[in-house]
């Protein structure tokens, strides 16, 4: 077994990469990552590539995707409160090092391995065991102050709890198909007034005239893409923030992931006007970006949200992931779902008072998803 370290994914061939996890997860795939280095999304917003390998008789077999951090932009679990610790006792936070996926706050498999050469789950925990040893090695070698480990499984991050790992919960709003044979099919599951409310709300967004229309990425043009980054780049612009993706990163995604990218356009005369960006696994769909060009009432609620909600439908998609945060999403049938993270600290003593504050924080989480419930737009609470 050779455990190495590398610095681009352009050292390592794409069919070996693709080799591992699941080969329908769009985010894990080379197209994505690669994408995200080779067109410069990475470095300029303090993500430096350090991905760990596993290597035996000259096969890969397993990759921990990670980057060195010198910042928490982009990663979508807030531990400024932590980096604020470490400053007031005279230490550095920065760098540390993260295993997620840049920009995408979606939750899948971080320990990546060939399966079909892996032979069952005691393999997996050796291999697993090796690239975290490997790892926190790395670190001390570093003074790296941590290690975080971001939207992984639950059930994996159980695992690593018995390896100093500090485990982290909070809510997204999720979508989950119960079989629904149309839209409508779902609506019937609302309460009425809910169900009324966003019958409303597409009729509003319809009553502009637009031409609203999912289509997969590898349709759209290099001017389509260019359009979509305009509109993406304006919501930054108005917000005082700053885009991380360029035109050429989604054009590199429409050709190279082909249907596991789609893109909802509503077009003025031909003219596009809105949009939003979708991915997708066999089972799930994935939606990340949106931008406008203009006020149109509820065309956000269409465009990323009862789209994604139709698609799933009628492709049997199990489940739909928005995004991060907002309660917004709730009254359209978006319940609230715990999302994990697991956190190593160099410092013990650190170590022993983020516990303390995870351990409050988590009580925190668990009343505010219950109280979330009592709100559900469901006729019957899931």
């Amino acid at each position: 077994m050779q455990i190495s370290v590398c610095h681009s994914l352009s050292k390592i061939v794409e069919s070996e990469w693709n080799a591992l996890g699941k080969s329908d997860h769009p985010f894990t795939r080379y197209a994505f990552l690669y994408g995200l280095e080779l067109h410069d999304c990475l470095e300029p917003f303090g993500w430096q590539p350090v991905h760990f390998l596993i290597h035996e008789s000259g096969e890969l077999l397993a990759a921990l995707p990670c980057y060195i951090k010198t910042n928490s932009y982009g990663e979508l679990v807030f531990d400024h409160a932590w980096a604020q610790a470490y400053q007031r006792h005279g230490l550095p936070y920065y760098p540390k090092l993260v295993t997620a996926i840049p920009y995408t706050p979606a939750t899948g498999e971080r320990f990546l391995f060939h399966h079909e050469k892996i032979n069952g789950a005691d393999q997996e925990k050796k291999y697993r065991e090796c690239l975290i040893s490997a790892v926190k090695q790395f670190c001390h070698e570093h003074q790296f102050s941590s290690w975080h480990i971001l939207f992984e499984h639950e059930s994996t991050l159980r695992q690593l709890e018995s390896k100093d790992f500090l485990l982290r919960c909070d809510i997204q709003f999720h979508w989950k198909n119960h079989n629904y044979q149309s839209f409508d099919d779902y609506l019937s599951s609302l309460s009425s007034r809910k169900r009324k409310n966003i019958r409303k709300e597409r009729l509003k967004s319809q009553q502009y005239g637009l031409d609203i229309k999912m289509y997969p990425g590898s349709q759209l043009s290099s001017q389509d893409w260019q359009d979509v980054q305009n509109l993406y780049q304006g919501i930054y612009d108005r917000k005082y923030g700053t885009a991380t993706l360029n035109s050429a990163f989604f054009n590199h995604l429409g050709e190279q992931l082909g249907q596991r990218t789609l893109v909802t356009l509503a077009k003025d005369q031909g003219r596009i006007v809105a949009c939003s960006v979708f991915f997708r696994s066999d089972t799930h769909l994935y939606g990340r970006v949106w931008g406008c060009d203009g006020y149109y009432q509820n065309l956000h609620f269409e465009c990323c949200y009862y789209q994604g909600i139709e698609y799933c439908i009628e492709n049997g998609l199990a489940w739909f992931d928005p995004g991060a945060q907002g309660e917004h999403k709730l009254s359209r049938g978006f319940l609230p779902t715990k999302t994990w993270s697991g956190h190593w600290l160099a410092r013990p003593q650190f170590s022993e008072a983020i516990a303390h504050f995870l351990d409050q924080e988590r009580h925190y989480i668990d009343e505010y998803q219950s109280n979330l419930m009592e709100h559900s737009p469901y006729r019957e609470i899931e």
